[in-house]
Order: C-alpha cells, then sequence, then structure tokens
C-alpha cells in the first residue's frame, strides 16, 4: 500500500477583520442590489432597478454594527410634487430601535437631507439595529388606491 501524498501547512494569513466584513459605513442605498436584504417594512422591494424607492407610512431597516462610535442618522429622500399637492406639509419622525430622534416639519416638496448624531447608548454593537422615518400624512392614489409616503434614496448610519 501507498502512503497519502505530504503537502506543506497553508500559508497562515491574519482574520479578516470585522470590521471590513461589516459595512465601513453601515447605509443602506437603494441604488445597490443588496438594499431589499436590509428592508424590514414600508418600503417598496424589488421591482425594477433605479436610486430610490417609495415608501409607506413607517419605512424601516435594520443595520448590523461593530461599533457605536460618533454615529450620526443620516437620511437622503424627496417628497415629490406629486403627493404634495395633496398632502401639504409633512411631518417626519425619525427613530432609531424605536425610540424618537427628532420630527421635522417639511414645508414643500423637493430632496432633502437628514442628519443628526444618534446617542451611542440608543445603539447595540455588536447587534443590530433599526432605523425608521414615520410620516404623518400618506398619500392615497385616485386609481388604484396605492398609499405612498415619500421616495427613499439612502438610509443609514455615518461618522
Amino acid at each position: 500500500m501507498s502512503q497519502p501524498d505530504v503537502y506543506a501547512p497553508p500559508a497562515q494569513r491574519k482574520p479578516l477583520d470585522q470590521e471590513i466584513l461589516a459595512r465601513k459605513v453601515p447605509v443602506v442605498d437603494f441604488s445597490e442590489a443588496s438594499a431589499d436584504s436590509s428592508i424590514v417594512q414600508d418600503i417598496a422591494k424589488g421591482g425594477q432597478p433605479g436610486p430610490w424607492r417609495w415608501t409607506g407610512k413607517r419605512p424601516t431597516i435594520r443595520l448590523t454594527l461593530l461599533s457605536t462610535k460618533a454615529l450620526k442618522f443620516h437620511a437622503e429622500f424627496a417628497i415629490p410634487d406629486a403627493t404634495f399637492k395633496d398632502t401639504g406639509p409633512v411631518t417626519l419622525s425619525f427613530f432609531i430601535n424605536g425610540r424618537l430622534l427628532d420630527e421635522q416639519r417639511y414645508e414643500a416638496p423637493g430632496q432633502k437631507t437628514f442628519d443628526k448624531p444618534v446617542p451611542a447608548e440608543w445603539l447595540q454593537a455588536p447587534g443590530t439595529n433599526t432605523l425608521a422615518i414615520e410620516t404623518d400624512k400618506i398619500w392615497i392614489s385616485k386609481d388604484d388606491g396605492a398609499k405612498l409616503g415619500f421616495i427613499l434614496s439612502r438610509i443609514g448610519l455615518v461618522r
């Protein structure tokens, strides 16, 4: 009987940095194909690829964090002219893990950005966290009854 071949042990490498495996900047960008995996509720899934998604009353995402240090809630969204004509000014409430971070009233349609520091003690790391934006008014289509909030492009936590 012959002996099995002898091989050298594989080269040793440093383990991958977990910070690299998780997103360096935990932000969901709806132009990315992987965005659907972060959606919890009230954000349109799949469909045509594009840089934004329609939302419902309380769009919510989940993010995994490895650190809670110096993070800000960041959202890029739009309040469309077409819905604003019927709803008028809207108030959006921004939540982290179910806690109200801030409320903002928007008196005009258009592109908007929201940024606000998040208290580190509100976040779980390592762990999963939820971010939500709730609108006080939903637009309802007279044609098909669709219920729409606003258009969301990016949402997450930035340094």
